[in-house]
């Protein structure tokens, strides 16, 4: 096995040789294998235990052995004790995920520190069976079913490609000595139920089944490989960037592809979504329908879906502009205000008001429902709901504007139209300009 270690870490994982790693070692059979293999390579290489309080006595024996083996093979060491059932119950996780996020963490904060270059663990071909079974029954689409990445990061699994037996014979050979987890025996768990009793009885029933698993994954592997591709040249046709980090996808051309549920799941699986049903129906709903993930919001808008980020609530701020102040940050853009002798350029983003009919400080707020102002250029108040609407403002586009107004009167809905009450007069006296960049 060392010399087929030897070739795969030639051939696949060569940017180990040479680096600085961090290997994490329970005691158990894999993990020592690990480290025997990589002493044997001469690699440069920290032992990292990870002591979860869990098992009593037999957790602190387990340490033992992993410190005398790191001083065996010279290697330095380093141990962090857990209160693992406290950081479960604290943050509502069950023991095995709360040992994970604690383990990964730790092991990223020690390569950082003491600046190894990667971290590996010793994962195998059967951990890799066992995790494929665990998400195909609880249901999950290819990403799940594609296996334990041999790379991750900074993470890397070298042992990925041998079997348990492979790993159990090369440790008897060595005369190796390794420490036996009692929990593993037990199965109330998934994994361990999947370990002892299903795993066993499918490759009684076909002894290659293993090496099968491995050519299946190979090609599921590809074929994700091949859609992520796909997904690529499908977001580079559908989506159209917007500002603020908005994202339009027209409806129709998403039609063109057929099965939009399909299209729908590969295009936002990446944003946290999971309303698949729900997704769907938004081809086919009406205007102002919205669905939202953990961090990001899908907002039917006629012909088209707005995909955009979940921003930080901001519709209660309000800014303050003291008649003194020539510059403003909001949201938006910088404002910026300058008398000047005369209009000259004018569009969207600049304006030109009357300087003696401000009432200051000036003020810049979200609009809300019952605003109305003076058109610019038109007779009369118009409600900003019917202007937005004549506009065709999007939903997402109404919740980003923003209003530039003197005491309860707007001056300005910034980025779009001024108020006639404030315009540039012939006795005008101070022209005062105003822009958004």
């Amino acid at each position: 096995m060392l010399q087929e270690f030897k070739e795969h870490i030639t051939t696949h994982l060569s940017f180990l040789s040479g680096s600085r790693l961090l290997i994490a070692c329970s005691g158990g059979l894999d993990s020592v294998v690990l480290i025997k293999l990589c002493h044997e390579l001469q690699f440069e290489f920290g032992t990292a235990h990870c002591n979860f309080k869990l098992r009593g006595l037999e957790s602190d024996d387990d340490e033992k052995f992993v410190k005398a083996l790191a001083d065996k093979v010279r290697s330095p060491f380093f141990v962090m004790h857990f209160d693992t059932k406290k950081y479960a119950k604290d943050h509502h996780l069950s023991i095995q995920m709360a040992a994970r996020e604690l383990r990964y963490t730790w092991f990223r904060e020690l390569a950082e520190k003491y600046r190894y270059d990667y971290i590996l663990t010793a994962h195998h071909a059967d951990d890799t069976l066992e995790t494929f079974l665990i998400n195909l029954s609880r249901g999950t689409g290819i990403e799940g079913l594609t296996g334990i990445p041999e790379t991750n990061d900074k993470l890397v699994r070298p042992l990925l490609p041998f079997s348990r037996d492979q790993i159990m014979e090369f440790a008897k050979k060595s005369a190796l000595q390794w420490r036996e987890d009692s929990s593993n025996n037990s199965t109330k768990y998934v994994r361990n139920k999947l370990r002892h009793d299903v795993i066993p009885d499918l490759k009684s029933v076909h002894p290659q089944f293993l090496q099968n698993f491995q050519t299946t994954l190979k090609y599921v592997n590809q074929s994700n490989d091949f859609i992520k591709n796909q997904v690529l040249n499908m977001k580079k046709e559908l989506f159209e960037s917007l500002d603020n980090d908005v994202v339009r996808i027209l409806i129709n051309r998403l039609r063109e592809y057929g099965n939009p549920r399909t299209s729908l799941y590969f295009l936002l699986n990446d944003y946290g979504f999971k309303a698949w049903d729900d997704i769907e129906q938004m081809i086919t709903a009406q205007s102002g329908k919205q669905i939202f993930s953990e961090t990001h919001r899908l907002v039917k808008d006629r012909g088209y879906l707005l995909l955009s980020p979940i921003a930080e609530e901001i519709s209660d701020r309000m800014y303050t502009i003291p008649e003194e102040e020539n510059m403003l940050m909001i949201p938006s853009g910088m404002l910026k205000f300058k008398i000047v002798k005369e209009i000259s350029h004018v569009d969207m983003k600049t304006i030109y008001v009357d300087k003696e009919k401000l009432k200051y400080p000036l003020t810049v707020r979200k609009w809300k429902e019952g605003d109305y102002f003076y058109p610019l250029g038109m007779k009369g108040k118009k409600k900003l709901s019917k202007y937005f609407k004549d506009e065709k403002l999007s939903l997402l586009a109404k919740e980003r504007v923003w209003l530039l107004c003197s005491e309860k009167e707007i001056v300005w809905i910034i980025n779009y139209r001024a108020d006639n009450r404030f315009k540039i007069m012939p006795q005008t006296k101070q022209i005062l300009k105003i822009t958004i960049t």
